[in-house]
């Protein structure tokens, strides 16, 4: 029963996170506008992974999205595959999952299946949700790296040259989904241990006759009909064995051996 619920909490658990991994990466705010030293501005900025925002005091929006692939920095294109990356294992550990709970009764499948499928499960939602925090945590690295450059530059008279941006809502977003997914796979690799058979052993058990060794050995065992003559052996006083001849065979004394 708590093998049961262990992987039904991890498939839970799984799946909250492989949504929130998608979500993260959907949303626009990945980076936000500073707004520390203006706080009064018609125009607020926000970028995601796939576009650029702009919202006006009036409740305008307006979206554009990034029309390049090689002018984008080689940090940003990575993040994008470390999402994407995670989103597909996570979508697959998923369906793998769904076919391994032992809720669910598919055909004659065997508990051993299952366990293996489980396991491989709860390695896809870990691979997923260490590439979901780990693309997250370098585009906050970046933020970070720009965010200071940003403000060197402003100290030396250049303000107005660009805006800094710090953490938007969709990096928490990814980490708490990256942990959820890594937690929910480390519960599904608990759970395979306890759904493996045990493996019957059969030790062989070795008799021996108390004292001295003893070896029984059995013979051919020749089965009568009933009605064959019971050869006797005579032997007495007037009887002497027969000698054998020469080639093998026996012979018989004739009547003159009796006179």
């Amino acid at each position: 029963m708590s093998v049961t619920i262990c992987q039904s909490m991890g498939f839970v658990v799984s799946a909250l996170g492989i949504g929130g991994i998608i979500a993260s990466t959907c949303m626009d705010q990945w980076s936000t506008q500073d707004l520390y030293n203006n706080p009064v501005t018609a125009v607020f900025n926000y970028q995601g992974l796939w576009r650029t925002c702009v919202r006006e005091s009036s409740g305008f929006t307006e979206c554009r999205g990034y029309f390049t692939i090689l002018g984008l920095p080689a940090m940003f294109q990575a993040v994008r595959a470390l999402m994407i990356v995670g989103i597909v294992l996570g979508i697959l550990g998923l369906l793998v999952c769904i076919f391994a709970l032992k809720c669910i009764r598919i055909g004659n499948m065997e508990d051993s299946a299952k366990a293996n499928m489980t396991l491989t499960s709860g390695i896809m939602f870990i691979v997923a949700g260490l590439c979901a925090i780990t693309g997250v945590s370098v585009f906050a690295n970046m933020l970070v790296t720009n965010f200071w450059m940003s403000t060197t530059n402003m100290y030396q008279g250049m303000q107005n040259v660009q805006n800094r941006y710090t953490f938007g809502s969709a990096l928490f977003v990814g980490w708490v989904a990256g942990g959820l997914a890594l937690v929910g796979g480390i519960m599904m690799c608990l759970a395979c241990r306890g759904m493996v058979p045990e493996e019957s052993r059969y030790k062989a058990v070795s008799y021996n006759a108390s004292g001295r060794n003893i070896s029984y050995r059995t013979g051919p065992y020749k089965v009568g009909s009933g009605y064959e003559p019971e050869t006797k052996t005579r032997k007495g006083p007037g009887y002497e064995e027969a000698p054998r001849s020469e080639d093998g065979g026996r012979s018989y004394p004739s009547k003159y051996d009796y006179v």
